[in-house]
């Protein structure tokens, strides 16, 4: 480590020295002070350092969230370590790929991950040993995490700096196979000050972690309320009646949601009476219609809402509140710079809508594995983002479109690429061809709408298809409607007219 680094486990040691008594990590019925989180990092990260566990390699996680998967993120931290969190929603197949695509020493896998875990191991060598995390029975070739934990001082700590990879984070797939974006422990140490600065942040603070602990959204906000000297408060898996009870009990201020979980904790609050008391509620961020969010607003009247962009490669470039300028994404965050450029990478024009680029120092380090993609997206010094969007006179981004190549769709948070699920449809005998598109969609946000042509003579139940989709991919990138047609828009070079099927189809359900 050199004179001006500063890691995450920097940030874990600080706040065992200052708030040594003030509670860092709840779960359940675990309560860990600040001194008390340190104590277990230090333990898993000596453990880990005996199993062999060098800079740089990999530790595999699929687990709902625990105490255990945040101590793993600290011992990771101090030894540089990176984790790889997988996405739980994944089929098998996609969970297989994210492990050979980043082929960690060690897995770790929670109770209803177990039976899966089980059977990868047979097929993947790479993997050195596999680990039962969150309790539960442990298949026979597995090891619990807690045996793991060493208070032997033998193994030296790596002298570490600030650009050690931290985290692996599988995006969606934009050309048919998720890429893994690595970031830095610097990246999520900025990526912290810049959201503690916009939420002001500070050690009486308590997030209610709610969203899954592999999701950038889940994992950048319970970071930023760490290195704030705050509480983070572990639910396993989303439950509206337990997290209502979690804000009362613990007086949660920060919450980070996607639609359609703001209305889902509505419905129970006023059925539940009005009760528990939501009046420490300060900040909220997610994703969701203006009605929910006004709706909320009279129940928790204090509560403020931030919008900004952000994506799992760079979080956040730009944020504020939504009162400020509603409608807007913000403006540039504190320690980003940033531009629109066109195709030609010349910047336009405020007013003009262009590419939304980034300088700062929480742009990742580049996809895993991927030397040509990371080239392309920091073409001419920037991160391009893929998105397009306009400067106003007063600063404030407006977002405006994904760009035709990184075209997305986002039901409930998650992101889904329409060429994926394309490539899937397209492997069913019945079908051929298909253009998946978003339509709005009152309770997810946005929904997979896909339209298609099928084969002379033969035929197809809607319902069969989608399910044949559930059954390859993850079933939050199955379509919700599928429309049959006997033919698809072309454009002069005969490929499929996405614009014009938006046209035809793109408002209907």
């Amino acid at each position: 480590m050199s004179l001006r680094d500063f890691t995450v486990y920097d940030v874990i040691c600080r706040n065992a020295q200052i708030y040594p008594h003030q509670e860092a990590l709840v779960f359940r019925n675990v309560r860990l002070t600040h001194k008390q989180f340190k104590e277990n990092c230090d333990r898993l990260a000596t453990g880990l350092l005996a199993a062999g566990i060098q800079v740089g390699d990999r530790l595999g996680v699929i687990a709902q969230n625990c105490d255990e998967f945040m101590i793993l993120y600290g011992a990771a931290s101090k030894i540089g370590a990176i984790v790889l969190p997988i996405n739980w929603r994944f089929q098998p197949d996609e969970v297989e790929f994210v492990l050979n695509d980043c082929t960690p020493k060690l897995v770790f896998a929670g109770p209803e991950y177990r039976p899966m875990a089980e059977e990868l191991s047979r097929k993947l060598n790479f993997v050195e040993r596999w680990y039962a995390l969150g309790g539960g029975d442990i298949p026979s070739g597995f090891r619990t995490l807690g045996s793991l934990y060493s208070d032997s001082g033998g193994c030296p700590v790596p002298d570490l700096s600030s650009d050690t990879g931290f985290v692996i984070i599988h995006t969606a797939a934009v050309a048919g196979r998720p890429r893994g974006a690595l970031l830095s422990q610097s990246n999520i140490v900025h990526c912290s000050l810049q959201m503690i600065e916009s939420n002001g942040l500070g050690p009486e603070d308590c997030f209610i972690c709610l969203l899954p602990l592999f999701h950038i959204a889940a994992l950048s906000m319970a970071m930023a309320v760490m290195q704030a000297g705050g509480k983070n408060v572990i639910v396993e898996r989303f439950d509206p009646e337990l997290v209502l009870d979690l804000i009362g009990k613990e007086k949660g201020t920060t919450l980070v949601h996607f639609a359609p979980i703001l209305q889902m904790l509505m419905d129970k609050y006023e059925e539940k009476g009005r009760s528990p008391d939501l009046s420490s509620i300060r900040n909220v961020g997610g994703l969701d219609s203006p009605e929910n969010i006004f709706r909320f607003k009279d129940l928790v009247p204090q509560a403020r809402f931030w919008t900004g962009f952000a994506q799992t490669e760079a979080m956040p470039v730009t944020g504020g509140f939504m009162e400020e300028r509603p409608g807007s994404a913000g403006r540039p965050s504190l320690l980003a710079k940033v531009a629109l450029f066109d195709d030609y990478d010349h910047e336009v024009p405020v007013g003009t809508p262009g590419e939304i680029c980034v300088r700062s120092p929480v742009v990742f380090l580049g996809y895993w594995g991927l030397a040509e993609e990371t080239a392309y997206t920091f073409r001419n010094g920037w991160h391009h983002t893929g998105d397009i969007g306009r400067f106003d006179e007063d600063g404030y981004l407006w977002y405006v479109k994904r760009k035709a190549e990184k075209e997305l769709i986002k039901p409930g948070g998650e992101n889904v690429y329409p060429i994926e699920v394309e490539k899937t449809i397209l492997t069913h005998e019945a079908v051929t061809e298909v253009c998946v598109i978003g339509v709005p969609d009152k309770e997810w946000g946005e929904a997979v709408k896909a339209v298609c042509v099928i084969k002379t003579g033969e035929s197809l139940e809607t319902q069969d298809l989608i399910e044949f989709v559930a059954s390859k991919i993850a079933r939050y990138k199955k379509p919700k409607f599928v429309v049959l047609v006997d033919s698809l828009p072309k454009t002069p070079e005969g490929t499929i007219d996405r614009d014009q099927v938006k046209k035809e189809h793109g408002g209907k359900y």
